[in-house]
């Protein structure tokens, strides 16, 4: 049988990408509650903001005209008439005056500038306060105008994105009390291996503690997954079969780790197989090499027949991770990261990547497209953490992002590399 040539990051990608349904239900939370959440549709301002003009700083507000030709030498001298703290409205400015005025104060009718308090000196006298004013202010000066920042009926935030703490100040700043959210995708996981033993457990000869259970569930926590964990699965097709099965039926995502090869105690790809249908792709990268993508049929619980449906769907994506854990957490953050961000209306789900020197080398080409996990230093380049293992986790915690290496490209202290930080992958 003639070999098939393994695809390349971005053809994987593009295919797992095009398969993508995304989920067509959504929360109202209110905005207090929505950090992390996708948002499900754009959000226009009712409002101006600011909703008036107001001052940007402690000082007086006046007519530029009582001003005009102020200097050290020769200041205007004006009556204070009012003081004006942020949240009280003013009385109309009269000229020959000045109103005393602080940072986000209402901008009272009749005066067009603010001088700030630096530039005057207060005078208490007889007949009430003066202002003296050693500054010659233009119109405007020193005021924020009304819709400066957002004007009403205006698109402040976009469906499809992910909410931080500034989109919820921007969305609070214009009054918006709740956000429609993308409902919580719901992740089903589990992992193979008859070798895996939980820690706290005692090692018995051959084993091993199962990281990838520690690791995946908090990248998926990360992305604001609500997840359901199988656990350690035993290596049979039945015991695989049955949980794939379970899994399917109130999950739109289920992710394994381990098993994805074609070795006699690896059931996953029978498994998915006989419950779905499956594509099991030699991805050209290292680490990670194996990737499984396919579908999950949901059943109807009593009959086992096909026909159960969730979300209108009829079948639950299914995503097989390599068991090794530096290949199981870069395949996450390059495929499994961006398809769920597509389930949840994102758009723009490619990593990004910076141009910076390498302040190492890799002498050796590799015909795969590398992902070296590297840190970078204080002198503005990159250092290569020394064991790129696919086993060597204490890599992954060192390292602050990966340099995407191209197949055949060697690289020499000093070259130009793409640099992706973990900074842009891990939420």
């Amino acid at each position: 049988m003639e070999k098939k040539p393994m695809l390349s990051v971005a053809e994987a990608l593009n295919l797992i990408l095009a398969a993508a349904r995304q989920v067509d239900e959504f929360d109202t939370l209110p905005t207090l509650q929505a950090n992390g959440r996708i948002l499900a549709t754009s959000q226009a301002s009712g409002l101006d903001v600011p909703p008036m003009d107001n001052s940007q700083m402690d000082g007086y507000a006046v007519r530029a005209t009582d001003c005009a030709g102020a200097s050290a030498s020769k200041p205007a001298r004006l009556k204070v008439a009012q003081r004006i703290p942020a949240g009280h409205v003013g009385q109309p400015l009269q000229p020959g005056t000045a109103a005393r005025i602080f940072t986000g104060a209402m901008i009272p009718d009749g005066a067009d500038a603010v001088v700030m308090q630096e530039q005057c000196e207060l005078h208490k006298e007889a007949d009430g306060d003066w202002v003296t004013v050693s500054h010659a202010p233009v119109s405007g000066e020193w005021i924020r105008r009304r819709g400066e920042d957002i004007r009403a009926g205006s698109t402040i935030l976009e469906a499809g994105t992910r909410l931080r703490a500034q989109e919820l100040g921007l969305a609070a700043s214009v009054g918006l009390a709740t956000l429609p959210v993308m409902r919580r995708l719901r992740v089903a996981v589990f992992f193979t291996g008859d070798e895996l033993a939980m820690p706290g457990e005692t090692l018995k000869p051959g084993a091993i503690y199962n990281s990838n259970r520690f690791l995946l569930r908090g990248l998926l926590e990360n992305l604001g997954c609500a997840i359901t964990d199988y656990g350690i699965v035993p290596d049979s097709l039945q015991a695989t079969r049955d949980t794939l099965r379970e899994a399917a039926a109130g999950h739109d995502l289920i992710i394994t780790s381990g098993g994805v090869s074609v070795g006699e105690e690896d059931h996953v790809k029978p498994a998915v197989e006989a419950e779905g249908r499956l594509n099991m792709w030699q991805i050209a990268m290292k680490p990670g090499k194996p990737l499984a993508f396919g579908e999950v049929d949901r059943r109807n619980d009593a009959s086992g027949e096909l026909g159960g449906k969730a979300n209108g769907k009829a079948a639950a994506f299914f995503l097989g991770l390599p068991g090794n854990p530096v290949s199981s957490f870069i395949t996450f953050l390059l495929f499994v990261r961006p398809f769920i961000l597509r389930l949840q209306g994102v758009a723009d789900v490619a990593p990004k990547a910076y141009a910076m020197r390498a302040d190492f080398n890799w002498p050796k080409a590799d015909r795969r497209n590398e992902f070296l996990r590297v840190k970078r230093n204080d002198a503005g380049g990159l250092d290569l953490f020394p064991n790129q293992g696919s086993a060597v986790l204490t890599s992954t915690v060192w390292s602050d992002g990966l340099v995407d290496n191209p197949p055949g490209q060697t690289i020499a202290a000093g070259d130009t590399v793409r640099f992706i930080p973990f900074a842009d992958l891990l939420y």
